[in-house]
């Protein structure tokens, strides 16, 4: 991926932080966007720049619809161009159906799926041909396991007509668009020692949660050269939770 660049929403940390370092050993440029952890985005950073990459840390809130499609235009004038766009950030909003107030929801929309949609739709216009979107969604998008995940598991579901659509949108400059699906993962949010770890290893036929470098190598694929005729496709890197 030399002389490529490419934004990861939500990088500084987890999934994205491991997909934003990938991609730099891979030899790309990389911007990742974060929120609160300013320090963590800068550490990420520094390690990329480590890597004689150039990286970029750029302070955008995906609820924020301006934010959202403002980060693709920041990182795309920072580089000079973009190539690949990795939709990272979410946010893991659990419980009760009857708990969620309207605003609770209408924030989870916002950031799981307008937030999205926005920055797809600014990569679009800036992508190079031949350029790379690759969304992360989650295993409750094709199983739930259980109560508790409607409103996560509706967000994360409109992320798979929302790459199908980008596929056949964009196919004919040959940008391709496809989804990860993570299980369970070991990360700060969600660590394998946590209070809730023991149902989920129990979920997965591999026995044991997964590792954020698990997911960012086939983030990494789909990003790179060898996955030039895959597109509006779903990739489970779950240790078999959907089995």
């Amino acid at each position: 991926m030399n002389g490529r660049a490419a934004l990861v929403t939500g990088g500084s940390r987890g999934i994205g932080a491991a997909t934003a370092l990938r991609l730099a050993r891979e030899g790309a440029d990389v911007a990742l966007t974060y929120v609160n952890g300013k320090e963590a985005a800068e550490e990420v950073v520094r390690r990329i720049e480590a890597l004689g990459r150039r990286g970029l840390a750029l302070r955008a809130d995906s609820a924020d619809a301006h934010e959202a499609a403002g980060a693709v235009e920041q990182a795309a004038e920072a580089f000079g161009r973009l190539d690949v766009l990795v939709n990272n950030v979410g946010l893991g909003v659990l419980g009760p159906l009857e708990g969620f107030s309207l605003a609770e929801i209408d924030h989870a929309l916002a950031v799981n799926v307008r937030g999205v949609l926005l920055a797809s739709q600014a990569a679009a216009a800036r992508l190079s041909d031949g350029g790379r979107i690759v969304t992360v969604g989650t295993c409750m998008a094709k199983r739930v396991p259980g109560p508790g995940g409607t409103v996560y598991a509706t967000t994360k579901a409109a992320l798979i007509g929302l790459t199908k659509a980008l596929a056949r949108e964009l196919g004919g400059r040959g940008i391709t668009a496809n989804i990860v699906h993570p299980g369970p993962i070991d990360t700060d949010m969600n660590p394998a020692d946590g209070p809730y770890a023991s149902g989920q290893t129990a979920s997965v036929a591999l026995e044991r949660f997964g590792t954020a470098d698990e997911v960012a190598s086939m983030v990494a694929y789909l990003a790179g050269p060898e996955a030039t005729y895959i597109t509006g496709a779903e990739f489970a890197v779950d240790g078999g939770h959907a089995a």
